[in-house]
């Protein structure tokens, strides 16, 4: 086997989808707070409310799997495994509540300390997520969230706020989550565009500020801590041609593109690539950036680059009138009748899981981490308590297999944190029965249960991979 003797095994979460505590301590609300949840059957994501009735409508986020009181079990249990790194976020609204004060919470960043210094305890290193969907929502309200440029010096303060405060306790950073979601148009609410109706032209130019945002923050952890390791994190979602029919591979080149490549040459190589730059042109998108905004990004590139991986796609010219389109994370697309699809209708495929280290790799040459990998299944618990899901193990170690194969095959990868190592609310969708932890949760789609953890069949198998260091997956 090839996993370094060094490597980060662990897991991930996010705080908006598994403390809870929403309002408890001085936090504020952010724009995950608004979302009620939505329902697989009846085919609908969460719905953002602009006003908060939580008389009317359950929030998922509000409670979580109440991981804020609950740290220190659930910490142990990761260390049980045997963690070498745990990925989770910051909740923004809980340093700043509104986004836009000078002072921070003293209660927050003392929740943070007392996480980090539980994590230490074990030996388990943090991988800090600064901002994962968790946009202060008074900044969406008040500027039109990173539309304004406001927004940039306020992330700017934040970031700045946690590198001071966790130089010593923190080495890994993540600057925002899956940054490419900008470019979408139901991504538009991540970035705080959420009041009106937005232009395509406002939307990209919010996107522009979230890179800039970015950068300083990239420029002044490296000032406070030269050995910090600032990095970029994507959604990536690895496309095929649904045929060789030259339509549907430059169909297939023209998205990969722009949703994959487009935010990665921007924090990695620190430019706007032509492919870009032509689509405004084409699209009559006119963006401010300046020569100091250029100079900026050149800056502040990133360490190294993270992404999730957790399907593959097929991509055809005619995708808009295709009938036989399937799910996905970031973007759906065609069929592959090669391939099995999880309930929710995502692609399994782990052999694009070594395609896509080498496709990242070839293109920029800095260290990887996997850092969302996972399958979201239905989990039965057993009249004796236990849950036996092979499917899951069955799941991971195939992807396990193949980053073996792309590490063998000389991608500099140092990291795996599977997504949702401990059950959580679907970011989708609100979701508790789209499970994807090693550690269940008693907890419905309605908030009822005791929110009880219990170790499911992955749990041990995933403590004898780390043990082994990748060579046991049996």
């Amino acid at each position: 086997m090839s996993f370094p003797k060094n490597f980060l095994w662990g897991g991930a979460t996010a705080a908006n989808q598994c403390e809870g505590a929403w309002n408890v301590a001085g936090k504020g609300d952010s724009i995950s707070d608004h979302n009620r949840a939505g329902s697989r059957t009846a085919g609908t994501r969460r719905t953002f409310d602009l006003v908060i009735d939580e008389e009317k409508y359950y929030y998922p986020s509000h409670t979580g799997i109440d991981h804020y009181h609950r740290y220190q079990e659930d910490i142990a249990l990761f260390a049980e495994m045997g963690f070498k790194v745990y990925r989770l976020s910051i909740a923004w609204s809980r340093i700043f509540p509104n986004g836009d004060e000078e002072t921070p919470n003293e209660s927050g960043l003392q929740f943070y300390d007392d996480l980090f210094d539980e994590l230490h305890k074990y030996g388990i290193e943090p991988l800090v997520t600064i901002s994962h969907f968790e946009l202060p929502f008074q900044l969406g309200k008040r500027y039109d969230g990173f539309l304004d440029q406001r927004t940039i010096a306020f992330y700017e303060r934040y970031a700045t706020t946690l590198f001071e405060r966790y130089q010593d306790k923190v080495k890994y950073w993540l600057t925002f989550n899956e940054i490419n979601f900008g470019t979408l148009e139901h991504g538009k609410q991540i970035n705080g565009l959420f009041n009106r109706e937005y232009t395509e032209t406002e939307q990209y130019q919010a996107l522009h500020n979230v890179f800039l945002a970015s950068a300083r923050a990239v420029v002044a952890g490296h000032k406070i801590n030269p050995e910090f390791k600032i990095g970029c994190m994507l959604a990536y979602i690895t496309m095929y041609p649904k045929t060789c029919r030259p339509e549907d591979v430059l169909r297939t080149q023209q998205l990969n593109d722009r949703l994959n490549y487009f935010c990665g040459d921007v924090q990695v190589k620190g430019t706007y690539p032509y492919y870009m730059k032509r689509y405004f042109e084409k699209n009559d998108i006119q963006l401010e950036i300046t020569e100091e905004d250029q100079a900026l990004l050149k800056e502040g590139t990133v360490d190294y680059y993270t992404f999730s991986y957790y399907m593959s796609t097929c991509i055809a010219a005619n995708l808009e009138d295709r009938e036989d389109t399937t799910g996905g994370n970031l973007f759906g697309g065609v069929a592959n009748e090669y391939l099995k699809a999880s309930d929710w209708g995502w692609q399994v495929d782990p052999v694009g899981l070594r395609y896509t280290l080498n496709q990242i790799y070839s293109r920029y040459e800095v260290p990887l981490m996997v850092v969302e990998n996972g399958l979201g299944a239905f989990d039965q618990v057993e009249e004796d308590g236990t849950i036996k899901d092979d499917y899951r193990i069955d799941y991971f170690r195939q992807h396990i297999v193949e980053m073996d194969k792309a590490i063998d095959d000389g991608v500099d990868l140092i990291g795996y944190t599977p997504w949702g190592c401990i059950d959580l609310i679907s970011a989708g969708t609100g979701e508790m029965s789209k499970r994807y932890g090693f550690i269940y949760v008693d907890r419905d789609d309605e908030g009822h249960g005791t929110l009880n953890r219990s170790r499911k069949k992955s749990f041990y198998w995933y403590q004898k991979v780390i043990e082994t260091n990748g060579e046991n997956l049996s």
